[in-house]
């Protein structure tokens, strides 16, 4: 069994409520949202979110409606963007969530600080 490494987007942006963003931290930040601009990733995240253990890509494939060579497309996208996982195992391929990521996507999203 072996884990991928996130990709650096997802850990390297800044909220979007802090006082100035750089040219790099909003080309980063941009990132993870084209990642997540397609609505089938944003249902593959969730579907993710809500497993209890890392998903095979068999299983993402009849839930989305959508073809296994597509959905390995989203997949690597968003791997790219740092918001999942892969795990092998022998031929098949398990994806999960980065927890990291996502408290980092909360993060970037968190307003809270923005003054009206």
């Amino acid at each position: 069994m072996t884990a991928e490494a996130p990709a650096p987007a997802a850990t390297c942006c800044v909220p979007l409520g802090a006082s100035a963003l750089s040219e790099e931290e909003a080309q980063a930040t941009a990132a993870v949202f084209k990642a997540l601009g397609d609505p089938n990733r944003v249902r593959i995240v969730n579907l993710l979110a809500s497993a209890g253990a890392p998903v095979c890509v068999c299983d993402l494939t009849p839930a989305l409606g959508i073809s296994q060579p597509t959905v390995s497309h989203h997949l690597k996208r968003l791997r790219t963007a740092g918001l999942v996982r892969r795990e092998q195992h022998g031929t098949w391929s398990y994806y999960s969530l980065d927890p990291a990521a996502m408290t980092h996507l909360a993060t970037i999203c968190d307003l809270r600080k923005v003054r009206p």
